[in-house]
């Protein structure tokens, strides 16, 4: 982990190397700062783009930014920090620093833009999703709180690979202490009112009368914090069965080609019920693909 962040501060991508320049897939950009795919110039001229972005589309609200638990996560947030505050982008962190799961940005960008027409806010994810360790990703929500679509992406892509081209000649930066006291930096509580607002649209009611017992593991993923005061206050049967924040997800098992990965569908995919206690109780077991 740390080569991986030297990595991401040291080295410099060469913009003429297609594996190298900035390549947006599901509204985001994902890579490894050890294969000089996800490194420091990648974000700051993302960042400078996105910035460019949203005054071009009249983008002047608030831009909501969180990360996840990826060890890349925090230097591609102080990054994007410097460049958001030096071109005075209103932009509300998580409180105390909290790991932001994409659902909380979502929902914190869609409370803000509800009935307005103007002003409006958008969002950063610094997330690689449930891609190995050594990955990196920087992910932008537009407006609508959803991933942004490909006309919005590929103009954010390729204005970023025109400013890696020009050896970042036109990001605008400032230290990150400034950035962190800078006026248009503001923070904000993602999940209490991520948490308050389930109620809303999930009937808890019914959840909490069938006297389940749940039992949660996050994964190590942005999610790993929530999980508990959900069940606080809604008064769930729910236990969180793993809360171990490990940037090299070590308790993971493997993949089928032995990568890590920290992904839901992989875990249900090598689930098989196990009928040793009975019909009525189930336990799932998990086993590595052949």
């Amino acid at each position: 982990m740390p080569r991986l962040v030297t990595a991401y501060f040291s080295n410099t991508p060469d913009p003429s190397v297609p594996a190298q320049r900035v390549a947006f897939g599901t509204s985001g950009h994902r890579g490894s700062s050890f294969e000089n795919s996800f490194n420091e110039w990648h974000v700051l001229a993302i960042s400078q783009a996105i910035c460019d972005y949203r005054k071009q589309r009249g983008i002047d609200g608030p831009l909501f930014l969180g990360i996840d638990t990826h060890a890349l996560s925090e230097p591609a947030f102080t990054s994007a920090l410097e460049v958001l505050a030096a071109n005075a982008v209103e932009v509300m962190l998580a409180d105390k620093d909290e790991y932001t799961p994409t659902p909380a940005i979502s929902h914190a960008i869609l409370v803000y833009n509800r009935g307005r027409v103007a002003g409006l806010a958008d969002g950063i994810v610094v997330t690689p999703s449930h891609n190995p360790p050594d990955s990196g990703g920087f992910k932008y929500n537009p407006p609508n709180g959803g991933p942004a679509d490909k006309d919005v992406t590929g103009w954010i892509e390729a204005h970023a690979n025109a400013l890696l081209e020009s050896g970042l000649n036109g990001v605008k930066r400032i230290p990150i202490e400034r950035a962190r006291r800078a006026a248009t930096t503001h923070r904000h509580d993602f999940l209490n009112t991520y948490v308050a607002d389930l109620g809303s649209v999930l009937d808890m009611e019914a959840i909490r009368g069938a006297d389940i017992s749940m039992g949660v593991d996050p994964l190590g993923g942005a999610g790993v914090h929530y999980w508990g005061p959900i069940a606080e206050r809604y008064g769930l049967n729910l236990t969180v069965v793993n809360e171990a924040v490990d940037p090299t997800f070590r308790f993971m098992t493997v993949d089928w080609d032995g990568q890590i990965r920290m992904d839901p569908s992989f875990v249900l995919r090598h689930a098989k019920p196990d009928r040793s206690q009975g019909p009525l109780r189930h336990r799932l077991r998990l086993r590595p693909r052949p």
